[in-house]
């Protein structure tokens, strides 16, 4: 397994896939997932002569399992290192959902130097927490439910929260048993203390100054039935901060739209990549 060493002495997993020399393109997973979430998407751009590179954050998947600083200032640290270790240059950041926050706070906090473009993909920025300024978000008792669900009994609350995650609620639906398992297989290799941090670090973080320090190229995908991360509140809102950004918008499509519209949204990033 290759592992970087962060400063704080916590190993962070991450995979390192196509040829050395291809431009980077580093992937960054949504809670309680892992970097098995790119897999499809590694390979897929690998074999367009890209690095692909994707990391179990810190408490997920295969990094160490932490009991403090399970923060977003923290994961965005750690993707610093990662990239700072690999030494990377003209980066492609993909990030989907939490990852999505991941990837705007290391901009918030390292800057883009090291940036080429910036993918957020059903992204949690600018904030999910519904407040008097942002009225738009959801109520704290949302969020409250999940971390009860995850800390009573995880193992079947995330396997409930593949139907609207994925979709499979929706009339017409064809549900794979396949990607709930896979689902369910990631969210469990986490663990739980971290997982349970991670839950106030997506829902309540603020954004709206990360993305302000945008100044490269930058991908706004979302779909408008997303029942994890309204529209309303994440994407809507961050084209009208991030100037210049792209809004793309899958009609219908729903929170995991990385593999239930994976074909098209391999095409479309590539697109926007090679623009």
């Amino acid at each position: 397994m290759s592992t970087i060493t962060t400063r704080d002495g916590t190993h962070i997993f991450y995979k390192d896939w196509g040829p050395r020399d291809g431009q980077p393109v580093l992937f960054s997973h949504g809670w309680p997932l892992s970097a098995d979430a790119w897999d499809a998407q590694m390979v897929f751009f690998a074999n367009q002569g890209f690095r692909t590179i994707a990391h179990d954050r810190r408490s997920h998947g295969r990094s160490d399992q932490v009991w403090h600083d399970n923060t977003m200032d923290q994961y965005a640290d750690d993707l610093a290192e990662l990239i700072e270790q690999l030494d990377l240059h003209a980066v492609i950041l993909v990030g989907h959902s939490t990852g999505g926050g991941e990837v705007t706070r290391y901009i918030g906090r390292h800057g883009t130097g090291r940036v080429a473009k910036v993918a957020l993909i059903g992204a949690v920025p600018p904030l999910m927490l519904k407040t008097e300024a942002n009225p738009g978000g959801l109520p704290i008792d949302v969020f409250d439910g999940i971390r009860k669900g995850t800390y009573d009994n995880r193992s079947q609350f995330f396997k409930d929260l593949t139907i609207p995650f994925y979709g499979y609620n929706r009339d017409g639906a064809v549900i794979s048993d396949g990607i709930r398992a896979d689902f369910w297989r990631q969210g469990m290799m986490g663990g739980l203390k971290g997982q349970l941090d991670s839950i106030r670090a997506f829902s309540e973080s603020d954004f709206h100054q990360d993305l302000e320090a945008f100044d490269k190229p930058t991908l706004v995908l979302h779909g408008d039935d997303d029942q994890i991360v309204p529209i309303d509140a994440s994407a809507l809102s961050t084209v009208r901060i991030v100037e210049h950004a792209v809004l793309k918008v899958y009609e219908g499509a729903d929170h995991g739209l990385t593999q239930t519209h994976q074909d098209r949204f391999n095409a479309d990033l590539l697109d926007f990549i090679n623009a």
